[in-house]
């Protein structure tokens, strides 16, 4: 049984973010439905338009992983959503990926609380959002038991490639890093 992703675009995500993400996982044949928070025409912070496959609320499937890019102001209206904290909390609680780049880690995942004794990365600068119990760490990506963390733009393939192979294993993310000259 193929493995299934959601990735939630709220008006003003980080383009290069929420792309690279959603390419490496169907590279690694993972099923991903892009939700939109509101719409199914997204408008990415510099312009760009991507069409969803719906809208969350309207969303029913059961997902392994949940990703959520970051980007502003994508990451401020990902955490207005009652139905994105209620995602979170529910996907984390049931041992499911919970993946945040940029300012999502601070902006949605710190205030659902999924953070409090974890190690997680955000965008430089975002930290101080964290609360006092969560431990900042400046790597590229922080795995810490089933949440992904990543800082932003320019980590976005190694944050991918980790979703992968804890999804799908090391071997496929291994096949796919070297495919993608990723290095």
């Amino acid at each position: 049984m193929s493995k299934k992703a959601l990735i939630v675009l709220a008006e003003g995500f980080e383009e290069i973010e929420a792309v690279t993400v959603i390419d490496i996982l169907r590279r690694a044949k993972i099923e991903v439905t892009i939700a939109g928070l509101h719409d199914t025409k997204v408008k990415a912070a510099r312009g760009t338009v991507i069409m969803t496959d719906g809208i969350l609320d309207l969303i029913k499937d059961e997902f392994d992983a949940l990703i959520l890019p970051g980007g502003m102001p994508g990451a401020s209206n990902l955490a207005s959503s009652g139905t994105v904290n209620d995602f979170v909390k529910a996907m984390y609680s049931t041992g499911k990926i919970v993946a945040a780049i940029c300012a999502a880690p601070a902006v949605v995942l710190a205030p659902a609380g999924i953070l409090k004794h974890k190690s997680a990365t955000c965008f430089p600068g975002m930290e101080g959002q964290f609360s006092k119990d969560t431990t900042y760490k400046e790597d590229a990506v922080v795995v810490d038991a089933n949440i992904i963390t990543s800082r932003g733009p320019g980590t976005a393939l190694k944050f991918a490639l980790t979703i992968v192979e804890h999804l799908v294993g090391k071997e496929i993310s291994e096949k796919i890093r070297q495919a993608t000259l990723a290095d």
